[in-house]
């Protein structure tokens, strides 16, 4: 009868060795797959808050409304398109098409703000046009890792300037006008700058 052999140890530590060299091979690549899913997903989610994010600062200026409205103590008229270096907000605006399904007795305009904070740019909204101290705004964050967030205004004539309404001295404007046009643009700290221009409806 023949004599039955079995492995030796050199084997069996040969055997050993290629099993562990193998499973090692297969964790790291289910790791590198595991974080390739993570950071597409992190990607994609980023990219769909940035189109959101957008999505709002362009139907609130397409919308943009001819109303101004009063501030707080109800003294004088703030524009219809708020933007410059005295004000809270980075841009201020009355916008029409707020619908109203429930049928409530209210405007169908709405007063919107946006306000850049700490790298967090956020979108506010008051259930009244002309509000008081009393009327506190409805925040929404729609933006991290926010840089800065700039404003351009197209004027009738062509021209384009930093703030909304002009600088004091120019002519031809009041509470109700709007710019032509409103360039966007966007500083993200991973994406870069982002820029829109959005007509004004007339």
């Amino acid at each position: 009868m023949k004599r039955l052999r079995g492995l030796t140890l050199i084997e069996m530590l040969v055997a050993v060795f290629v099993f562990a060299v193998l499973a090692t091979l297969t964790y790291q690549a289910l790791a590198r797959s595991l974080e390739n899913s993570e950071f597409l997903t992190a990607s994609m989610n980023r990219v769909q808050d940035i189109q959101l994010a957008m999505r709002f600062l362009e139907s609130d200026l397409l919308q943009t409304a001819p109303r101004p409205v009063r501030d707080e103590l109800g003294e004088q008229l703030m524009p219809a398109i708020q933007s410059d270096a005295s004000s809270q907000f980075a841009l201020e605006v009355t916008r029409g098409g707020w619908s109203n399904p429930a049928g409530l007795p209210r405007s169908t305009q709405q007063r919107i703000a946006y306000q850049l904070v700490d790298g967090e740019l956020s979108r506010y909204h008051w259930y009244v046009l002309d509000r008081t101290f009393s009327n506190e705004p409805i925040q929404t964050v729609l933006l991290g890792d926010v840089d800065a967030i700039l404003f351009r205004y197209l004027r009738p004539n062509g021209e384009w300037v930093e703030q909304w309404p002009p600088v004091a001295g120019a002519t031809g404007v009041n509470p109700q006008n709007r710019p032509r046009a409103v360039e966007i643009v966007l500083s993200l700290a991973d994406e870069g700058e982002i820029t829109r221009i959005v007509e004004v409806a007339p």
